[in-house]
């Protein structure tokens, strides 16, 4: 993502709107707005800003003039948030889009914990955590990488169709959530 994007998408019913188009799939704004809680007018007026910034389309496909669905653009996007931690304009969206994106992976998993789902779902999710690990920066980057490789390997076998047709009737969205990073040691703070 460049400035202008993380500008058009760092507000946090901007970021709440796309995450739930991801998830579930088209919707209008007043769909929208009913899940979210929030007024239509509010809620379309943030649809045509994303829009405007290409991270979602109009579902031409469905709806009438009256209603308008919209649908989230399936592209890649990769944040390096590098590229934007010393630019004292960008900042604030850089540090918005941060905190909204650890708040709703904290809600997810809070929802999950909280969920009644049958055992042999609830075996099969984790929340794991090794802290154990001493890395070197190279070693922490290789390390995401081949976590990031399996999830797209996982994620392309779904997609192709390649699961047997059994198990694509058990299958359920699922969310994965990988988050590694250095800490300071106690005498480091």
């Amino acid at each position: 993502m460049d400035a202008r994007s993380l500008r058009g998408l760092a507000h946090p019913l901007r970021m709440r709107i796309l995450d739930l188009l991801v998830l579930d799939g088209p919707d209008t704004a007043t769909g929208l707005a009913r899940r979210l809680g929030e007024n239509t007018g509010t809620v379309s007026w943030h649809l045509r800003h994303l829009a405007d910034h290409g991270f979602i389309e109009e579902d031409t496909g469905r709806g009438t003039r009256r209603e308008r669905w919209w649908r989230a653009v399936r592209v890649a996007r990769r944040l390096d948030t590098n590229d934007f931690r010393h630019d004292p304009e960008i900042r604030g969206a850089l540090s918005v889009y941060l905190h909204e994106t650890v708040q709703r992976d904290f809600e997810q998993v809070t929802t999950y914990l909280a969920e009644d789902w049958d055992e042999e779902w609830r075996d099969a999710g984790t929340l794991s955590r090794w802290q154990d690990l001493r890395l070197t920066p190279d070693q922490l980057a290789a390390l995401n990488a081949e976590l990031e490789a399996v999830v797209v390997r996982h994620r392309a076998a779904a997609q192709s169709g390649t699961a047997a047709e059994d198990d694509a009737a058990d299958a359920r969205p699922v969310l994965v959530q990988i988050q590694s990073f250095p800490r300071k040691e106690r005498d480091a703070r």
